[in-house]
């Protein structure tokens, strides 16, 4: 020890820059071990917890498993389906069975108690497509279209909650998701449309497309394992009418959805082919509409009757 000493003073008063150096070098390295063991300690690393499965269990008897497993419980959503109860625990990320490091947030969407209330909107007076866009801010839905003779067609003539009529200055509230009708004007001989493709959307993404073309939703069919909560995942897999078919404004389209992204693949491809048949079938029709209107023979116009003969022999008379 002595002769660490010594040594060290030597160094010090003999060599000042080595002294300085070899005493920065170790300020450095003590610093670097300190960081290292605190940041070990503070990350817990290698500590993991496996995550609960909170599903069907109430929102009190999931923050109490969360607290015995070292994590932490935020609400990040809420749904109303009148089959649970009011706060019981619908989904959450990451999923049961997850390992994770301990303190980690564990996002959960709850059942709420009942459906949220939200203003109806007065959607008359305005395009079809500026009335649906402005339900689906609301949180509402075209619940059907039913169409009218007016000088404008897809012109909104008026507005249905139930068999309540909207004004411009009703207060009037609805269930979140709820659907109104709208009564919508169509020009006489103005009165098909086009069937969109849908096939590969969304159930949302379906409906907004028939809407905008003044199609209603007919039946929707759900393969089996769909519920409300994996609802949003779901895609079109099957359409009746298919695509690129005319239809009269407001008829329904029926539409079938899968979780199955290989079904919808294929679907899609047969529908895409079935589409362009129609299309060329409505093209050639239309060719044949114009050709036969062209080859139509022009009806004559009258001729001028001719001018009777003058009595010449009588005029020299």
């Amino acid at each position: 020890m002595e002769n660490f000493s010594s040594f060290r003073r030597r160094l010090r008063y003999e060599y000042p820059l080595a002294y300085n150096l070899v005493l920065i070098a170790a300020i450095i390295l003590a610093i670097a071990i300190t960081a290292h063991v605190v940041m070990h300690v503070a990350t817990r690393h290698g500590v993991r917890r496996r995550v609960p499965d909170f599903s069907g269990v109430s929102l009190f008897e999931a923050q109490r498993m969360a607290r015995r497993s070292d994590l932490r419980l935020q609400i990040n959503d809420s749904l109303f389906v009148p089959a649970y109860e009011g706060g019981i625990v619908l989904d959450q990320l990451p999923q049961g069975g997850v390992e994770v490091k301990p303190g980690r947030t564990v996002y959960i969407t709850i059942n709420s108690f009942r459906q949220k209330m939200v203003p109806v909107p007065y959607v008359a007076d305005r395009s079809l497509r500026q009335a649906k866009n402005m339900l689906e801010i609301a949180g509402l839905e075209i619940g059907e279209l039913i169409y009218r003779n007016d000088m404008a067609t897809n012109y909104v003539l008026d507005e249905y909650l139930g068999k309540q009529r909207i004004t411009p200055t009703s207060r009037i509230e609805a269930e979140m998701g709820s659907g109104v009708t709208l009564h919508v004007g169509v020009q006489p001989g103005h009165r098909t449309t086009v069937v969109p493709q849908v096939i590969g959307l969304s159930l949302k993404d379906a409906k907004s497309r028939l809407w905008e073309l003044g199609l209603n939703v007919g039946k929707i069919a759900f393969d089996d394992g769909i519920n409300l909560l994996n609802q949003k995942d779901a895609r079109v897999y099957m359409q009746s009418p298919v695509a690129e078919r005319h239809a009269s404004l407001g008829a329904k389209v029926s539409l079938q959805l899968t979780l199955d992204a290989r079904k919808v693949a294929v679907r899609l491809k047969e529908a895409e082919e079935l589409a362009d048949e129609a299309f060329r079938e409505r093209l050639q029709r239309m060719e044949e509409e114009l050709g036969t209107a062209a080859a139509a023979p022009k009806p004559e116009t009258e001729k001028p009757a001719p001018a009777p003969a003058e009595d010449h022999a009588g005029f020299f008379d």
